[in-house]
């Protein structure tokens, strides 16, 4: 009895903390606003691998290496994003928004690199030129679709949060 206890509460527990992990998400989503990143160009050998799309963003690229923290992006009507300084606190304008930089493999990491989709769809996504990226206010982007010539979005609708 006491080990089915044990078990039931170590279960409890784990999905406790998913669900947990999963609201979090959600509402970080549902504050966002969605922004897009120009996708720079990748080895078109590499583009497509498998069911996924290595992606390598413009800002990332140009960023410095070895520098973390958080830049200043300017949006232009829109709404794609352009890098205009490294975040030093102050107000914003308008137009601006804090966009977190990390580093992965000692790149400048913005957003995930990686864009999963349906197997037998790799020709919609090679015309993509940009990253749908939902950018909460504290600067913390998520990759939620890609995007190409004019910002037609590419692939299934875009959940809109």
């Amino acid at each position: 009895m006491r080990d089915r206890l044990l078990l039931a509460l170590g279960l409890a527990l784990a999905l406790g903390a998913v669900g947990g992990s999963v609201a979090r998400e959600e509402i970080a989503l549902a504050r966002s606003e969605i922004v897009y990143l120009p996708l720079a160009p990748v080895d078109p050998r590499s583009l497509v691998q498998g069911d996924f799309m290595r992606l390598e963003y413009r800002i990332a690229r140009d960023l410095e290496r070895g520098r973390t923290g958080t830049v200043v992006v300017a949006l232009d009507e829109l709404r794609v994003a352009r890098f205009v300084r490294w975040d030093d606190g102050g107000p914003l304008a308008p137009d601006e928004r804090r966009l977190q930089v990390g580093e992965r493999s000692g790149r400048p990491f913005v957003a995930s690199r990686a864009f999963l989709f349906q197997e037998g769809t790799a020709g919609t996504y090679e015309r993509a030129r940009y990253g749908e990226i939902a950018l909460t206010p504290e600067g913390r982007a998520t990759l939620v679709g890609l995007a190409g010539e004019y910002l037609a979005h590419l692939g299934q609708p875009l959940r809109r949060w």
